[in-house]
Protein backbone atom coordinates (compact mmCIF):
# COMPACT_ATOMS: atom_id res chain seq x y z
CA UNK A 1 0.00 0.00 0.00
CA UNK A 2 2.81 2.44 0.96
CA UNK A 3 4.67 1.90 -2.25
CA UNK A 4 1.24 2.46 -4.30
CA UNK A 5 1.24 5.87 -2.30
CA UNK A 6 4.74 7.20 -3.30
CA UNK A 7 3.90 5.57 -6.82
CA UNK A 8 1.04 8.30 -7.01
CA UNK A 9 2.47 11.17 -5.23
CA UNK A 10 5.61 10.87 -7.79
CA UNK A 11 3.33 10.83 -10.27
CA UNK A 12 1.05 13.79 -9.44
CA UNK A 13 4.65 15.43 -9.38
CA UNK A 14 5.20 14.89 -12.61
CA UNK A 15 2.01 15.81 -14.05
CA UNK A 16 2.70 18.87 -12.50
CA UNK A 17 6.08 19.69 -13.37
CA UNK A 18 4.72 19.46 -17.00
CA UNK A 19 1.75 21.55 -17.02
CA UNK A 20 4.44 24.06 -15.67
CA UNK A 21 6.48 23.70 -18.82
CA UNK A 22 3.90 24.19 -20.87
CA UNK A 23 3.51 27.38 -22.40
CA UNK A 24 0.02 29.12 -21.89
CA UNK A 25 -2.15 29.26 -24.23
CA UNK A 26 -3.32 32.68 -25.68
CA UNK A 27 -5.99 34.85 -25.58
CA UNK A 28 -7.49 35.99 -28.36
CA UNK A 29 -7.83 39.57 -28.99
CA UNK A 30 -11.30 40.70 -30.12
CA UNK A 31 -11.11 43.88 -32.32
CA UNK A 32 -14.22 45.93 -33.15
CA UNK A 33 -14.02 46.70 -36.71
CA UNK A 34 -12.68 49.83 -37.77
CA UNK A 35 -15.12 52.06 -38.57
CA UNK A 36 -15.64 54.12 -41.92
CA UNK A 37 -13.93 57.83 -41.50
CA UNK A 38 -16.29 60.56 -43.47
CA UNK A 39 -16.07 64.44 -43.40
CA UNK A 40 -18.72 66.87 -43.45
CA UNK A 41 -19.11 70.04 -43.50
CA UNK A 42 -21.76 71.30 -40.50
CA UNK A 43 -22.67 69.96 -37.62
CA UNK A 44 -26.65 68.69 -38.92
CA UNK A 45 -24.34 66.78 -42.29
CA UNK A 46 -23.13 64.49 -39.16
CA UNK A 47 -26.61 64.31 -37.95
CA UNK A 48 -27.96 62.89 -41.73
CA UNK A 49 -24.50 60.28 -42.25
CA UNK A 50 -24.75 58.94 -38.82
CA UNK A 51 -28.87 58.10 -39.15
CA UNK A 52 -27.62 56.39 -42.21
CA UNK A 53 -23.91 54.74 -41.38
CA UNK A 54 -24.82 54.42 -37.71
CA UNK A 55 -22.26 52.64 -36.09
CA UNK A 56 -20.16 52.11 -38.98
CA UNK A 57 -19.05 55.46 -40.07
CA UNK A 58 -17.10 58.15 -37.58
CA UNK A 59 -17.70 61.61 -38.56
CA UNK A 60 -15.61 64.55 -38.62
CA UNK A 61 -16.86 68.09 -38.79
CA UNK A 62 -14.72 71.12 -40.25
CA UNK A 63 -17.19 73.54 -39.08
CA UNK A 64 -17.09 73.50 -35.28
CA UNK A 65 -20.33 73.94 -33.22
CA UNK A 66 -20.83 77.73 -32.28
CA UNK A 67 -18.54 79.13 -35.27
CA UNK A 68 -20.08 81.03 -38.58
CA UNK A 69 -20.24 78.64 -41.25
CA UNK A 70 -20.31 81.71 -43.39
CA UNK A 71 -16.70 82.71 -42.44
CA UNK A 72 -15.01 79.53 -41.36
CA UNK A 73 -11.26 78.94 -41.70
CA UNK A 74 -10.78 75.22 -41.24
CA UNK A 75 -7.93 74.64 -38.76
CA UNK A 76 -4.52 73.02 -39.82
CA UNK A 77 -5.00 70.14 -37.85
CA UNK A 78 -8.43 69.52 -39.24
CA UNK A 79 -6.74 69.55 -42.79
CA UNK A 80 -4.70 67.21 -41.46
CA UNK A 81 -7.21 64.70 -40.57
CA UNK A 82 -8.29 64.67 -43.45
CA UNK A 83 -5.90 62.25 -44.89
CA UNK A 84 -7.91 59.35 -43.10
CA UNK A 85 -11.54 60.35 -44.31
CA UNK A 86 -12.94 58.18 -47.53
CA UNK A 87 -15.01 60.64 -48.15
CA UNK A 88 -15.80 64.32 -47.84
CA UNK A 89 -19.40 65.34 -48.35
CA UNK A 90 -19.65 68.84 -48.80
CA UNK A 91 -23.17 71.40 -49.01
CA UNK A 92 -21.68 72.63 -51.90
CA UNK A 93 -22.18 76.09 -51.54
CA UNK A 94 -20.91 77.28 -48.50
CA UNK A 95 -18.17 80.19 -49.11
CA UNK A 96 -15.73 78.35 -46.55
CA UNK A 97 -16.03 75.15 -49.20
CA UNK A 98 -15.47 77.08 -52.12
CA UNK A 99 -12.15 79.20 -50.48
CA UNK A 100 -11.02 75.95 -49.48
CA UNK A 101 -11.75 73.55 -51.87
CA UNK A 102 -8.67 73.52 -53.45
CA UNK A 103 -6.80 73.04 -50.12
CA UNK A 104 -9.16 70.30 -48.63
CA UNK A 105 -8.28 68.09 -52.25
CA UNK A 106 -4.39 68.81 -51.37
CA UNK A 107 -4.93 67.32 -48.37
CA UNK A 108 -5.66 63.94 -49.15
CA UNK A 109 -5.48 63.01 -52.80
CA UNK A 110 -7.62 59.79 -52.29
CA UNK A 111 -10.57 61.99 -50.86
CA UNK A 112 -13.86 61.44 -52.74
CA UNK A 113 -15.47 64.52 -52.71
CA UNK A 114 -19.52 64.62 -52.92
CA UNK A 115 -21.31 67.64 -53.06
CA UNK A 116 -24.99 66.63 -51.12
CA UNK A 117 -26.64 69.44 -53.25
CA UNK A 118 -26.55 67.75 -56.40
CA UNK A 119 -30.23 67.35 -57.58
CA UNK A 120 -31.36 70.14 -56.02
CA UNK A 121 -32.21 73.10 -57.69
CA UNK A 122 -31.15 75.89 -55.36
CA UNK A 123 -32.46 79.04 -54.72
CA UNK A 124 -31.03 82.69 -54.63
CA UNK A 125 -29.83 83.99 -51.42
CA UNK A 126 -32.68 86.60 -50.67
CA UNK A 127 -32.12 89.94 -49.15
CA UNK A 128 -34.52 92.67 -47.94
CA UNK A 129 -35.21 94.56 -51.38
CA UNK A 130 -38.12 96.63 -51.23
CA UNK A 131 -40.26 97.22 -54.44
CA UNK A 132 -39.36 99.71 -56.40
CA UNK A 133 -35.56 99.74 -54.54
CA UNK A 134 -32.67 99.50 -57.24
CA UNK A 135 -29.43 97.75 -56.92
CA UNK A 136 -26.47 99.72 -57.17
CA UNK A 137 -23.97 99.72 -59.97
CA UNK A 138 -21.12 97.88 -58.13
CA UNK A 139 -23.67 95.63 -56.73
CA UNK A 140 -22.75 91.44 -57.50
CA UNK A 141 -25.18 88.68 -58.12
CA UNK A 142 -26.88 87.37 -55.67
CA UNK A 143 -25.07 84.13 -54.64
CA UNK A 144 -26.83 80.89 -54.44
CA UNK A 145 -28.59 79.82 -51.08
CA UNK A 146 -26.64 77.38 -49.21
CA UNK A 147 -29.17 76.69 -46.56
CA UNK A 148 -30.49 73.28 -47.96
CA UNK A 149 -30.19 71.36 -44.54
CA UNK A 150 -33.11 73.72 -43.37
CA UNK A 151 -35.39 72.25 -45.71
CA UNK A 152 -37.09 68.56 -44.88
CA UNK A 153 -38.19 67.86 -48.15
CA UNK A 154 -34.54 69.03 -49.71
CA UNK A 155 -32.58 66.76 -46.64
CA UNK A 156 -34.34 63.55 -48.05
CA UNK A 157 -32.32 64.49 -51.71
CA UNK A 158 -29.29 64.40 -49.28
CA UNK A 159 -29.71 61.50 -47.54
CA UNK A 160 -30.31 59.47 -50.76
CA UNK A 161 -27.22 61.00 -51.86
CA UNK A 162 -25.15 59.91 -48.87
CA UNK A 163 -26.68 56.41 -48.87
CA UNK A 164 -25.60 55.91 -52.37
CA UNK A 165 -22.02 57.22 -51.73
CA UNK A 166 -21.57 54.63 -48.96
CA UNK A 167 -23.35 51.79 -50.80
CA UNK A 168 -20.54 52.19 -53.43
CA UNK A 169 -17.72 52.81 -51.18
CA UNK A 170 -19.11 49.63 -48.25
CA UNK A 171 -20.87 47.59 -50.16
CA UNK A 172 -20.89 44.72 -47.92
CA UNK A 173 -23.01 46.60 -45.04
CA UNK A 174 -25.65 47.73 -48.25
CA UNK A 175 -28.17 46.19 -46.43
CA UNK A 176 -28.10 47.88 -43.18
CA UNK A 177 -27.39 51.28 -44.88
CA UNK A 178 -30.93 50.72 -46.72
CA UNK A 179 -32.97 50.05 -43.70
CA UNK A 180 -30.69 53.00 -42.08
CA UNK A 181 -32.04 55.26 -44.63
CA UNK A 182 -35.66 53.76 -44.92
CA UNK A 183 -35.94 54.88 -41.39
CA UNK A 184 -34.20 58.29 -41.50
CA UNK A 185 -36.82 58.70 -44.70
CA UNK A 186 -39.95 58.36 -42.93
CA UNK A 187 -38.68 60.32 -39.55
CA UNK A 188 -38.15 63.15 -42.34
CA UNK A 189 -41.82 62.77 -43.82
CA UNK A 190 -43.46 62.23 -40.53
CA UNK A 191 -41.83 66.03 -39.69
CA UNK A 192 -42.57 67.34 -42.81
CA UNK A 193 -46.33 66.44 -42.39
CA UNK A 194 -46.45 67.47 -38.55
CA UNK A 195 -45.11 71.26 -39.45
CA UNK A 196 -47.19 71.25 -42.99
CA UNK A 197 -50.48 70.83 -40.98
CA UNK A 198 -49.15 73.80 -38.14
CA UNK A 199 -49.20 76.13 -40.93
CA UNK A 200 -52.05 75.33 -42.22
CA UNK A 201 -54.69 78.17 -42.35
CA UNK A 202 -52.02 80.96 -40.84
CA UNK A 203 -53.46 83.70 -42.47
CA UNK A 204 -50.61 85.57 -41.47
CA UNK A 205 -47.31 83.87 -42.84
CA UNK A 206 -44.12 86.44 -42.76
CA UNK A 207 -41.60 86.17 -40.17
CA UNK A 208 -38.73 88.30 -39.80
CA UNK A 209 -35.35 86.85 -39.75
CA UNK A 210 -31.56 88.53 -38.76
CA UNK A 211 -29.55 86.18 -41.57
CA UNK A 212 -31.80 84.66 -44.20
CA UNK A 213 -31.18 81.18 -43.21
CA UNK A 214 -34.71 80.23 -43.44
CA UNK A 215 -35.44 80.34 -47.44
CA UNK A 216 -35.84 77.09 -48.39
CA UNK A 217 -38.10 76.36 -45.07
CA UNK A 218 -40.40 79.20 -45.84
CA UNK A 219 -41.01 78.12 -49.58
CA UNK A 220 -41.86 74.36 -48.32
CA UNK A 221 -44.56 75.40 -45.97
CA UNK A 222 -45.41 78.72 -48.05
CA UNK A 223 -43.93 81.42 -45.39
CA UNK A 224 -42.52 84.36 -46.48
CA UNK A 225 -39.81 85.75 -44.95
CA UNK A 226 -38.51 89.06 -44.35
CA UNK A 227 -34.37 89.13 -43.72
CA UNK A 228 -32.29 91.95 -42.29
CA UNK A 229 -28.72 91.21 -44.19
CA UNK A 230 -28.56 92.42 -47.33
CA UNK A 231 -26.01 90.71 -49.32
CA UNK A 232 -24.26 89.59 -45.97
CA UNK A 233 -23.87 92.85 -44.61
CA UNK A 234 -25.70 94.65 -42.00
CA UNK A 235 -29.02 97.00 -43.31
CA UNK A 236 -27.99 101.04 -43.83
CA UNK A 237 -29.77 103.27 -41.54
CA UNK A 238 -32.74 103.81 -44.68
CA UNK A 239 -32.81 99.91 -44.75
CA UNK A 240 -33.43 99.60 -41.16
CA UNK A 241 -36.17 102.05 -41.36
CA UNK A 242 -38.12 100.62 -43.92
CA UNK A 243 -37.79 97.19 -41.95
CA UNK A 244 -38.93 99.16 -39.08
CA UNK A 245 -42.25 100.40 -40.98
CA UNK A 246 -42.60 96.77 -42.19
CA UNK A 247 -42.37 94.99 -39.17
CA UNK A 248 -44.72 97.47 -37.54
CA UNK A 249 -47.12 97.12 -40.70
CA UNK A 250 -47.10 93.50 -40.14
CA UNK A 251 -47.49 93.30 -36.65
CA UNK A 252 -44.02 91.14 -36.10
CA UNK A 253 -43.87 90.14 -32.87
CA UNK A 254 -40.59 88.12 -32.99
CA UNK A 255 -37.03 88.91 -34.76
CA UNK A 256 -35.35 85.49 -34.89
CA UNK A 257 -31.28 85.38 -35.18
CA UNK A 258 -28.94 82.89 -35.23
CA UNK A 259 -26.95 82.17 -31.90
CA UNK A 260 -23.30 82.50 -33.74
CA UNK A 261 -24.43 86.59 -34.68
CA UNK A 262 -24.31 88.95 -32.69
CA UNK A 263 -27.73 90.24 -31.73
CA UNK A 264 -27.34 94.06 -30.82
CA UNK A 265 -29.06 95.13 -34.42
CA UNK A 266 -32.17 92.65 -34.41
CA UNK A 267 -32.95 93.85 -30.69
CA UNK A 268 -32.64 97.22 -31.58
CA UNK A 269 -35.04 96.76 -34.17
CA UNK A 270 -37.31 94.57 -31.76
CA UNK A 271 -37.77 97.10 -29.35
CA UNK A 272 -38.70 99.84 -31.91
CA UNK A 273 -41.70 97.40 -33.37
CA UNK A 274 -42.41 96.11 -30.13
CA UNK A 275 -40.93 92.70 -30.75
CA UNK A 276 -38.63 90.43 -28.96
CA UNK A 277 -35.90 88.38 -30.15
CA UNK A 278 -35.34 84.50 -30.23
CA UNK A 279 -32.50 82.63 -31.02
CA UNK A 280 -33.02 79.90 -33.80
CA UNK A 281 -30.22 77.63 -34.20
CA UNK A 282 -29.59 76.25 -37.88
CA UNK A 283 -26.38 74.02 -36.87
CA UNK A 284 -28.26 71.99 -33.85
CA UNK A 285 -26.93 68.70 -33.44
CA UNK A 286 -30.08 66.74 -33.46
CA UNK A 287 -31.23 68.41 -36.47
CA UNK A 288 -34.92 66.32 -36.20
CA UNK A 289 -35.78 67.65 -33.04
CA UNK A 290 -34.53 71.33 -33.68
CA UNK A 291 -36.36 71.35 -36.76
CA UNK A 292 -39.52 70.81 -34.86
CA UNK A 293 -39.01 72.77 -32.06
CA UNK A 294 -37.95 75.56 -34.59
CA UNK A 295 -41.35 75.20 -36.37
CA UNK A 296 -42.67 75.40 -33.14
CA UNK A 297 -41.48 78.95 -32.38
CA UNK A 298 -42.11 80.29 -36.09
CA UNK A 299 -46.02 78.93 -34.90
CA UNK A 300 -45.97 80.51 -32.05
CA UNK A 301 -44.39 84.07 -33.87
CA UNK A 302 -46.88 83.85 -36.23
CA UNK A 303 -50.25 83.19 -34.11
CA UNK A 304 -49.30 86.32 -31.28
CA UNK A 305 -51.18 89.08 -31.26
Amino acid sequence: MRKITVTMIALSIGLIGLGGCQKPTPVKEVTEPSKLEVTVSIVPQQYFVERIGGDRVAVNIMVLPGANHELYEPKPEQLRSLANSKVYFSIGQLPFEKTWSQRISTANQNLLIVDTSKGIELQPMKGHHHEGEEKGENHQEESLDPHIWLSPKLVKNQANTIYETLEKIDPKNVVEYRQNLENFIADIEKLDQEITDKFDGLTNRKFMVFHPNWGYFAKDYNLEMIAMEVDGKEPSPQELANLIKEGREENIKVVFTDPEFNTATAESLAKQIGAEVLLINPLAPNWLENMRETADKMYQSLTTK
